[in-house]
């Protein structure tokens, strides 16, 4: 495989003026890793696997690449991009809006939980950059609101997840309405073979960016395990640990939505102020929390997988597994909300008996090590 060019610094892309004003603007100075090597391929339309971490500057990459290759002249829908879930489409789509700043492409998000109405006067008004969720997207397109015949690029954000559980028959769907000369891009931090398999049916020939597992695990993140007797005692140790420790603001994943309430419950009891976010809110509380949560009005956010990925709270210096998750894929997403871009973090993974094989499982896929939570806790933050 040739060795892919990588540009040291934005201007050295050749990139439209006023989308490298919208780039320095935004806070980025050099390019990372990913940016460095994606962002021509995807300028030049070539189809594109791209694998990068949480953290890397992974929506930028492809932000930028489609704000460029976009015709202004064209109010037609050119670029679609879709993720697995509203916050991060959300995500992608503020991105964008910064990107954007000084080029004055005209975007629009759809997605479930927003009105179907604004939807459609969005696309009737006429729309070039589109960011969406599955769902709504493949809605859109059964009733020919959304017209895919000038679309360039599709891109795919978190495919490892879009191309395996639950998504895969819709974005077989939404493939079918997107014209065969169209670029395809998948942007992931895990690339299992299974998406790998699915991407080789819609690609032509793609440029391959893929680092290995053992690059996988997140520099900058300190990875240790408290052991747990059993589940009942995970709640006191929580406490325990919150007592010791003057965290500014850490996220507690759990892997149901019952368990998610229960343990906000339990805090509040406490008198711990907690935010608590999970897939049967609204899509309004879920954007309210979130953003109660970014502004610092609470210290603790329970979740379940729902914001696993791509979400970034800067302020987050500890992620706790108060389970660990049931697919070893989504741990890298989970730990991967601390030490963003270079940032220190720490991850506690609460383990119990029965969970131990799960957490031995993830240190071998990852190559990785996860050690004993020492008792001086205190001086690594």
């Amino acid at each position: 495989m040739t060795e892919l060019q990588a540009y040291e610094t934005f201007d050295d892309m050749d990139l439209k003026e006023d989308i490298l004003r919208g780039i320095y603007s935004y806070g980025f100075e050099v390019p990372s890793s990913i940016q460095q090597r994606a962002i021509k391929p995807l300028i030049e339309g070539k189809d594109l696997i791209a694998q990068a971490h949480s953290g890397t500057g992974k929506t930028a990459t492809f932000t930028i690449g489609a704000l460029e290759i976009i015709d202004k002249d064209l109010m037609k829908p050119q670029v679609l991009i879709l993720a697995p879930n509203r916050e991060l489409a959300m995500q992608i789509y503020n991105v964008f809006n910064s990107l954007n700043d000084y080029h004055g492409v005209k975007g629009g998000l759809i997605m479930g939980g927003t009105d179907l109405r604004e939807n459609f006067k969005l696309l009737d008004e006429g729309v070039q950059y589109i960011v969406g969720t599955p769902g709504r997207v493949y809605d859109m397109l059964k009733r020919y609101a959304l017209v895919t015949d000038s679309i360039k690029s599709f891109i795919l954000d978190e495919a490892d997840e879009m191309l395996s559980r639950g998504f895969k028959e819709q974005i077989y769907e939404i493939f079918q309405f997107i014209p065969k000369e169209c670029q395809v891009c998948l942007f992931s931090a895990t690339m299992p073979e299974m998406a790998l398999e699915i991407a080789r049916k819609f690609m032509k020939d793609p440029t391959r960016i893929l680092v290995d597992k053992e690059q996988l695990t997140l520099e900058g993140i300190k990875q240790y395990y408290l052991g747990v007797e059993q589940e009942s005692w995970k709640l006191a140790t929580l406490q325990d640990l919150y007592e010791k420790l003057s965290i500014s603001q850490s996220i507690i994943f759990v892997n149901s939505k019952r368990k998610a309430d229960f343990l906000k419950e339990q805090l509040e009891q406490n008198d711990y102020t907690v935010d608590c976010i999970h897939g049967d809110l609204s899509q309004k509380d879920r954007n309210d929390i979130m953003q109660s949560f970014r502004n610092g009005n609470s210290r603790i956010l329970i979740t379940t997988d729902i914001i696993a990925r791509g979400i970034d709270i800067q302020t987050v210096s500890i992620v706790i597994n108060y389970d660990i998750p049931r697919y070893r894929e989504v741990y890298i997403h989970r730990i991967g909300r601390s030490g963003r871009f270079g940032r220190k973090g720490i991850a506690i993974n609460f383990v119990t008996e029965r969970e131990y094989d799960n957490l031995k499982d993830i240190q071998n896929f990852y190559k990785t090590e996860i050690v004993p939570l020492p008792e001086n806790i205190k001086d690594l933050l």
